[in-house]
């Protein structure tokens, strides 16, 4: 038997739940009899409660289970039983069916009795209710039942032509900066199965597509603040064709299997330029392919909003006001380099000053910036790129990356003649870019007169500010990591809004090491890493 809900007025659940006060209520039935919509959408409009709030509310006081849509794929049979287009009129999204025959489905609205009993008749069971968000619902009905659309006509094209795999796929030539949502139906199947896959890691606010094949099928994953999430199952034989696209679009080699390749592809999604850096491995299976997603015309976060302190900022503001010098910000790949470096030259960004920056790839476009892109397939590396840009009287140079004894000498004697330098390092902690830059040939005495500051960062995962749950340091964990004892901390619970991880977004750690007299002298003499750490 499905179970029964005792359908209560909506306002009347709410305040049981504590959710809301009658005053809300009250305001919000008034603001409904002149706009007619509905009572959530208006309390949440409003501010009186957000759309988690509503959802634990209706989950508690129902007896429902809460759940999120962000970690689930929902089954093809399913999502076969209900249109899309009634899906998205009743807001419901299919998700499995049970062992005793029971359509299990996620809503935002278990008290709508009406669709309930829709849906009842139309897929000819009976119904199991999960409650979660109306935006999550809406997200999940646009990914999940377009991206098994995509599946389903790839793999019928695909037993169509079962005797020329792929030939449709690669006479398709790319196009420059293509919009991914404008895809038509006339369009091959595996294209619209592409573009699905990039528009949902777009909306999804993913920094990386893992495309992985295994002996059963190919794996498409997500990487979202910092961790992997599955997005979605592919068959086998729809990743040789799947493969070849990408190739084609980042204007690979397709017949070349069986060596590594480097590609982009320049996409549009709602009006964002997106740059997608490709890259593929050989494996036992097939070939990897790991595309990593930057928006170019994203809003700069701004460097107060990253998580540095107060003092590290002061730190900062001081070496990038210098006339001359290296500031180096160092750290592991994807820890949020290029984010400060493009951050503190928002600060110093002036119509009187000429800034030239080298990139690989251009991450974002900024106005008032000369952003030169490399190329090292016809030999415009790093090194050449800022050898002529000394040429150009520059003020402020912004290195992508010193990757070579090349840049880093340049840049050195750039610093020293009078050019303040920005660059990055892959090094663990600020200290050891020193031996790192003597290890390319850089001699002691040249990086003692040009560096001005060092920065180390990682980037960590924050709490859920939704779910996170209060928790007071004992006597035990207060000796172990040197907490004091009393002081609250908080834990991870997890909630729709972060998808049960009980994290959501991310924050920077760091250390910045200003050179002062005294480390000059000791990277001048070429002191250890670890007399450098231990006087910083």
């Amino acid at each position: 038997m499905a179970k029964q809900i005792r359908y209560v007025p909506l306002g009347e659940l709410l305040i049981n739940a504590g959710a809301i006060t009658p005053g809300n209520l009250q305001a919000a039935l008034n603001e409904q009899k002149v706009s007619q919509m509905r009572l959530g959408e208006i309390l949440i409009k409003n501010g009186y409660l957000t759309e988690v709030n509503l959802a634990e509310a209706l989950s508690e006081q129902l007896g429902l289970p809460f759940t999120s849509l962000l970690n689930i794929r929902p089954m093809p049979e399913a999502i076969s039983l209900v249109p899309e287009n009634v899906a998205e009129r009743l807001n419901v999204q299919p998700i499995s069916i049970a062992p005793d025959g029971k359509l299990v489905v996620a809503m935002s609205d278990p008290l709508d009795a009406f669709a309930v009993d829709e849906l009842r008749m139309l897929a000819n069971r009976e119904i199991e209710i999960k409650v979660t968000t109306a935006s999550e619902v809406r997200k999940a009905i646009t990914g999940f039942y377009k991206m098994q659309t995509s599946l389903q006509d790839a793999m019928a094209d695909i037993q169509k032509h079962e005797n020329s795999l792929g030939a449709d796929v690669i006479t398709i030539s790319p196009t420059t900066a293509q919009d991914v949502a404008s895809v038509s139906a006339n369009d091959a199947p595996v294209i619209r199965l592409v573009n699905t896959i990039l528009e949902q890691a777009v909306r999804e606010k993913a920094s990386d597509i893992h495309i992985e094949p295994s002996e059963a099928e190919t794996k498409v994953r997500l990487r979202i603040d910092g961790s992997l999430f599955n997005s979605t199952d592919i068959p086998k034989n729809l990743h040789a064709p799947l493969i070849a696209r990408i190739k084609i679009l980042s204007e690979m080699d397709i017949s070349e299997k069986r060596r590594p390749q480097d590609g982009r592809i320049l996409i549009m999604v709602s009006g964002k330029k997106i740059d997608l850096r490709v890259s593929t491995l050989p494996s036992v299976n097939g070939e990897k392919a790991v595309l990593r997603l930057l928006v170019q015309d994203s809003e700069h976060v701004g460097i107060d909003k990253l998580g540095f302190d107060e003092e590290q900022l002061k730190l900062l503001r001081t070496a990038i006001s210098a006339a001359h010098g290296i500031l180096l910000i160092t750290g592991p790949t994807g820890s949020g380099k290029s984010t400060t470096l493009y951050s503190l030259l928002e600060i110093i960004n002036k119509p009187e000053d000429n800034i030239i920056t080298i990139e690989d790839p251009v991450e974002y476009t900024m106005k008032g910036l000369t952003q030169v892109q490399i190329n090292e397939k016809i030999g415009y590396t790093f090194g050449s790129a800022l050898r002529s840009i000394l040429r150009q009287d520059p003020d402020i140079i912004m290195v992508g990356e010193m990757r070579d004894t090349e840049t880093a000498h340049l840049a050195v004697r750039a610093a020293l003649t009078g050019h303040l330098v920005l660059s990055t390092l892959h090094t663990n902690d600020a200290p050891s870019s020193i031996n790192r830059l003597v290890d390319m040939g850089v001699p002691n005495f040249l990086l003692a007169s040009s560096i001005r500051a060092i920065a180390g960062q990682r980037l960590v995962r924050k709490l859920c500010s939704s779910c996170k749950k209060e928790n007071e340091v004992t006597d035990e964990i207060s000796k172990d990591v040197g907490i004091p004892a009393g002081t609250k901390t908080y834990l991870p619970v997890g909630c729709p809004a972060c998808r049960f991880t009980g994290y959501s977004g991310r924050t920077v750690i760091s250390e910045v090491m200003m050179i002062d007299p005294v480390l000059r002298e000791m990277i001048s003499r070429g002191s250890q890493t670890h007399d450098l750490r231990e006087y910083a």
